[in-house]
């Protein structure tokens, strides 16, 4: 096996059978386990309410805020926990979160969100400058829209604007929860294909919560599909997308073709949590 190869196969983020409660009471994530390794596209796939973006909240320590707690299980970046670390203590070590919903200050500028994504840094003005410049050659639209206001810019530029802050913080691995919600087909295809530039170009990890699974399988090098807080099915991307059970349950398609979902057959789930 080549060093690169090694590389990229080898842990570099890694969720150990996490518990989730919410309110002392809810329990919502039941033994979740998954690796993104280092400098891949991992999605974490399922429906509305399978616990995607809990998964990344417990990752990113963003739970408390929800009145949630882990309560079983560890996380560990580059072989150290950090499942007790702070938000911001989990940004300097690499480790940043775009939240759901594309999260800008909607009375800030474009620039000015950006230039907020580098405060856990110290670093010159022209290391800031060069930064930006950086995220503006991802995102071109942004540099045409720096001196708008982030609350008026479309979704599309606001999704790029939530991505190119992150990008500020120099992360080595992003979680991006639902990058698609809400946009048009052909922004999404352009947004997926910046995150696959950054991965190729500079070795960011991805962990994709998504619920467009047809889009984030073509991206991902890997996948694991959620449901009911737990993990049914894992893979390579190409054997998900070719997997019966997940074309007909969550991409509609069939051996006949296209179905509707009142007419698709009850999931046959690997329930590897019995076995």
């Amino acid at each position: 096996m080549s060093e690169a190869t090694a590389l990229a196969s080898s842990p570099h983020l890694c969720v150990n059978n996490v518990e989730v409660i919410y309110d002392h009471v809810i329990l919502v994530l039941k033994g979740v386990s998954l690796n993104v390794p280092k400098g891949r596209i991992v999605a974490l796939l399922g429906a509305n309410g399978a616990g995607k973006s809990t998964t990344l909240k417990a990752i990113s320590n963003l739970l408390h805020a929800e009145r949630g707690d882990v309560t079983k299980g560890s996380v560990e970046y580059k072989g150290e926990r950090v499942d007790q670390l702070s938000p911001n203590e989990l940004v300097r070590r690499g480790v940043i979160q775009v939240m759901e919903g594309r999260h800008c200050f909607g009375h800030l500028t474009i620039e000015e969100n950006l230039l907020t994504g580098a405060y856990t840094r110290s670093i010159s003005r022209a290391e800031l400058k060069e930064d930006l410049e950086r995220v503006y050659h991802y995102f071109p639209r942004l540099k045409t829209r720096r001196s708008s206001q982030a609350g008026y810019t479309s979704g599309g530029e606001q999704q790029m604007c939530a991505i190119g802050r992150a990008l500020m913080a120099r992360p080595e691995t992003i979680l991006l929860d639902e990058p698609s919600m809400g946009l048009a087909p052909q922004i999404v295809e352009e947004v997926f294909e910046i995150v696959r530039d950054l991965n190729s170009r500079e070795q960011i990890s991805f962990l994709l919560a998504e619920q467009n699974t047809m889009v984030a399988l073509r991206y991902a090098d890997f996948g694991y599909i959620l449901e009911n807080g737990r993990v049914v099915m894992e893979g390579e991307a190409a054997e998900l997308a070719a997997n019966e059970d997940v074309k007909e349950f969550y991409l509609g398609l069939s051996g006949a073709g296209r179905k509707s979902f009142r007419e698709v057959k009850h999931y046959r789930r690997r329930k590897r949590w019995l076995s």
